[in-house]
């Protein structure tokens, strides 16, 4: 009997020692941060990578003196009085149905939105939503009244074609959807929209203005075209009108320069044997005067005698020799 209770006490204080041991310490896994709460008090906030932004926040609420542990895996807490609050770490998304908003020209489309968030700060999430469906309805009303904010001041038709401007409108949204929820520890980032509906009644009221719009546009491109033709025209025609009034100057400078050239090589030539150049320039004058049927009348005395009839040439009312 003895040794029965014997075996049966060690029993007890082996599950006893085991359930102490198992209280005594926690695992975070690598997608998970953790808050240590005793007594209704958090005594440590455990993640598994630390930031500048988290110590930031802590200190600008009070609570800098609230040690921040980093990494994952085995944890240590107090038995029984410690108790572990866990929250996903990882990236989560958000997604909602269709949702109806009205633009600045009073149209109504609905959009499909989704995003991006994780929590970076777990004591402000425990003390701000305390759970995750709480922070997926904090999200979802900003970013409804945000996005209504931010389209009200948008045409429809601008929504619907202008991916640019669309594009500017969602970093704002971002921007101003992540500032309100950092208030409860969360980062909201990568809105998108997946799709852009019209209700039936605003379809073709839409489509008119599109096309008016597109037209307008067409005939402003037209019109800055043919503005923009005529002025490359008209100072083509110009660079046109200089460019052969400076040719035509060169020309004539190119010219008299070539004449004065010539008259110089011809007045050298000249000088240096009259006697060929008067040859030469006889030549030259038998050559335009004289062709095939030509008849001449001529004395004998004339210089065109002289090689053409091979007689020298004789003083007026000369008599040639026999």
């Amino acid at each position: 009997m003895k040794k029965t209770t014997k075996w049966f006490l060690l029993a007890v204080g082996l599950c006893l020692l085991l359930i102490v041991a198992l209280n005594c310490c926690f695992e975070l896994q690598e997608g998970e941060s953790a808050l240590v709460q005793r007594f209704g008090r958090i005594e440590a906030i455990y993640v598994k990578e630390t930031s500048r932004e988290l110590h930031d926040q802590m200190t600008e609420d009070g609570e800098g003196h609230i040690p921040v542990r980093v990494g994952t895996g085995l944890k240590w807490k107090v038995p029984f009085l410690d108790h572990v609050i866990k929250y996903p770490s990882m990236l989560l998304a958000y997604d909602t149905p269709s949702r109806q908003v009205i633009t600045a020209d009073k149209k109504k489309i609905y959009f499909d939105n989704n995003a991006q968030w994780r929590i970076v700060n777990p004591l402000r999430f425990y003390k701000g939503v305390f759970n995750i469906q709480n922070a997926y309805g904090r999200i979802d009303s900003y970013l409804y009244s945000y996005m209504n904010t931010h389209v009200g001041a948008m045409q429809s038709t601008t929504l619907i074609t202008d991916k640019a401007a669309v594009g500017v409108m969602l970093d704002e949204l971002n921007h101003t959807v992540s500032e309100a929820c950092a208030a409860f520890g969360v980062d909201v980032f990568d809105i998108r929209i997946k799709r852009t509906d019209l209700p039936e009644e605003n379809y073709q009221s839409i489509y008119n203005r599109m096309i008016t719009e597109r037209n307008r546009m067409s005939a402003e491109y037209r019109s800055k075209g043919e503005e923009e033709s005529l002025r490359i025209r008209s100072e083509a025609d110009r660079d046109v009108v200089g460019i052969s009034s400076e040719a035509a100057r060169r020309a004539e400078i190119l010219k008299g320069e070539g004449d004065s050239e010539a008259a110089r090589i011809y007045n050298e030539a000249y000088s240096a044997d009259p006697s060929f150049f008067e040859f030469y320039n006889l030549l030259d004058t038998y050559r335009l005067t004289v062709g095939a049927g030509s008849t001449l009348v001529i004395p004998l005395s004339s210089p065109f005698a002289k090689y053409l009839l091979g007689v020298e040439t004789l003083p007026a009312g000369g008599t040639p020799p026999g």
